[in-house]
Parts: structure tokens; sequence; C-alpha cells
């Protein structure tokens, strides 16, 4: 499971570079266009919207995955191994309702605009809510894993806390980890060589 939701993250990050690339040529090439041919691409700014709603929306997808939302661990990462394990419940019960109303509220908008032009290009303006049911959807699997996770009791006591309240504290907090780990291991080799060296 963990290997598909890789890949699937993968293919949205390749997919979200392909939009901004997009993007930078249609705003690039339309400025260039005004200012030099006195001319434009008059789908450039409408595009362009519903690309940067699109990658978001798919970047936190991938944040969602990644534990990478910015949250606050002052009190949580105090707590005992059972307070963590609470906290991460109510948490990903909340964030599960929040995906569901945000899943229900696209889907009814997304119907609502199926038959409404966008002014310019002349698509389906749901195109522009879809992306929330995308969002949603993929986070609910993601929070259910997690959850399912953290009930079978998988996750260690450091996984507990999905939130940093900085991304430099998330990187500290891997590299203390790591630190830890290697001189747990360097200690464990010292004793064994000690006790080898004994008559």
């Amino acid at each position: 499971m963990t290997r598909i939701f890789s890949w699937y993250c993968r293919g949205l990050e390749g997919l979200m570079a392909l939009m901004l690339a997009i993007m930078v040529i249609m705003v690039f090439g339309n400025v260039v266009l005004r200012y030099g041919f006195n001319s434009g691409i008059t789908v450039s700014e409408e595009v362009s919207r519903w690309l940067f709603v699109w990658m978001t929306f798919l970047g936190a997808i991938v944040a969602v995955r990644e534990h990478g939302h910015l949250g606050t661990d002052m009190l949580v990462a105090r707590l005992p191994t059972w307070g963590k394990k609470l906290c991460l419940v109510v948490a990903h019960l909340l964030m599960l309702y929040a995906s569901y109303l945000l899943l229900t509220g696209s889907w009814q908008q997304t119907l609502i605009n199926w038959d409404v032009s966008a002014p310019t290009t002349g698509a389906s303006v749901a195109i522009f809510y879809v992306v929330g049911v995308v969002f949603a959807v993929s986070a609910i699997v993601f929070l259910l894993h997690d959850l399912w996770r953290a009930l079978s009791g998988q996750l260690g006591d450091a996984e507990l806390v999905m939130v940093h309240e900085s991304e430099e504290q998330g990187d500290i907090d891997r590299i203390n980890a790591e630190l830890a780990r290697r001189d747990a291991e360097e200690a464990a080799r010292a004793e064994q060589a000690r006790r080898g060296g004994k008559p």
C-alpha cells in the first residue's frame, strides 16, 4: 500500500511540475506578445488561474501524505504514548470530517457548474471545482490509512506526532533521531567489543 501511495504522490509531483511549466510559458508568452507584438494569448489568464488552483490542491495531497502541513506540537510532544495516540485519533477524525465536508461541497459545486461555460476558453467551470473532489478523496484515503496504522499499533512513539511547528523543526527532529540511532549503534558496538575483550 505504501508503494502505491508513493507512486501516486510521485505522479502528482510530476503533474504539478508540468502545470507549473505550462503556467510559466503561458504567462511569459502572454507578456512578450502583449508588449512586443501588441497581441496576446486570450486564454492565458483563465487557464493559468485554473492550473494554479489545481497545483495548490495537488500539492496539499502530497503534504497530507508526507505529514508536511504545519501544526502545533508543543503540547502533544510532551504527552505519554497513549495521549499522543488519543490526540492523533481525534485529529484524524476531525480531518476526515472536514475532508467529507469538502468532498460533498465540491461535488455539489461541480454538478451545479457542469453546464456553465468559462468566458474565454468555453470549458466547463466544473473543472475549477472538481479538484476539491480529487483532494478530498485522496486525503480521506491517506487519513484512513494513517488512522488504521495508529489504531493497530504500527506507529512508533515518534511517529504519533505528525505535525511540526516549523519545517526547520521537522528537519531538526529527523536529524536528532538519526543521531540518536547512530549513538545507540556505536554504544552497542563498544559494549560488544568490551565484552569480547574480556578473558
